[in-house]
């Protein structure tokens, strides 16, 4: 396969009831199948045709989840791909092949960040200790890599996460809001150096991307394709590029216009 297709999972592949944006009567809402359950409830959706046409582009093409979500998140996503694939996860610091990480990959990964960033105690100190009273609610490790906190938006205003994404900048760390959840990323972590690190294994000839967050935009930059869809942190700015396609339809339906996209795509190849 001469392709490879990157995309993000959360808010540009698979949605939460939250995130699905449906307006309009409920009976003209798109037929929706389950991509994943969490402690036995569902969780995140995608439209039928969606997964319909990620199943047949997989036949074209090497398709790629690439996820800020660790291993143990990643692996509760049902999508339809070949077991034997591949999947980025943990924000580009860890490859899946065949459900397997790559050892190599995480080792030569590991050395960069400590020659780039400051060590995980001292920025997730900085990045606690930043945030105004009241705004955090739980905050978690990402596999000893880079931190994250769910926070109350109302409490967070603009110019308090200006503030932080600017200290954490100097440690070497990078700042995305999604949602609410609020990473906080080595800057050597990134999407698309584990994607191009696919694509090289891969032989891949034309390279797809789409996202919607900031932790997407160098993928989407890197990438002959972007798509990115008309909502989340890369729409809020007005982030787009001249070989960037935005969607129309935004929410769950976005989800299954990327789809189409990317297929498109692969076709011109």
């Amino acid at each position: 396969m001469s392709a490879v297709v990157g995309f993000d999972l959360d808010r540009t592949l698979v949605y939460s009831a939250a995130a699905l944006l449906l307006e309009g009567p409920d009976d003209q809402a798109p037929p929706l199948v389950v991509a994943e359950v969490y402690q036995g409830a569902p969780l995140s959706f995608m439209t039928r045709p969606a997964e319909d046409a990620l199943a047949a582009l997989a036949a074209r093409a090497t398709v790629v989840p690439v996820t800020t979500r660790t291993v143990a998140q990643y692996r509760r996503i049902r999508l339809p791909l070949p077991t034997d694939g591949w999947a980025v996860t943990t924000n580009g610091a860890v490859i899946l092949h065949g459900g397997t990480p790559d050892a190599d990959w995480a080792e030569s990964l590991r050395s960069d960040i400590a020659s780039s960033s400051a060590p995980l105690p001292e920025a997730e100190e900085r990045f606690l200790g930043l945030l105004p009273t009241g705004a955090l609610l739980r905050n978690h490790r990402a596999e000893e890599l880079f931190v994250y906190a769910v926070v109350d938006r109302a409490a967070l205003p603009d110019a308090a996460l200006q503030d932080l994404v600017a200290a954490l900048d100097l440690l070497g760390w990078v700042v995305s809001l999604q949602g609410r959840k609020l990473y906080a990323v080595p800057r050597a972590i990134r999407k698309e150096r584990a994607l191009a690190e696919v694509a090289a294994r891969v032989g891949a000839t034309t390279t797809v991307a789409a996202g919607d967050s900031l932790l997407d935009r160098d993928m989407l930059a890197w990438a002959d394709v972007a798509l990115r869809p008309a909502h989340g942190e890369l729409h809020a700015v007005g982030w787009t590029a001249p070989h960037c396609t935005v969607t129309h339809a935004a929410g769950v339906r976005a989800g299954e216009e990327i789809v189409a996209l990317a297929a498109a795509a692969v076709a011109r190849a």
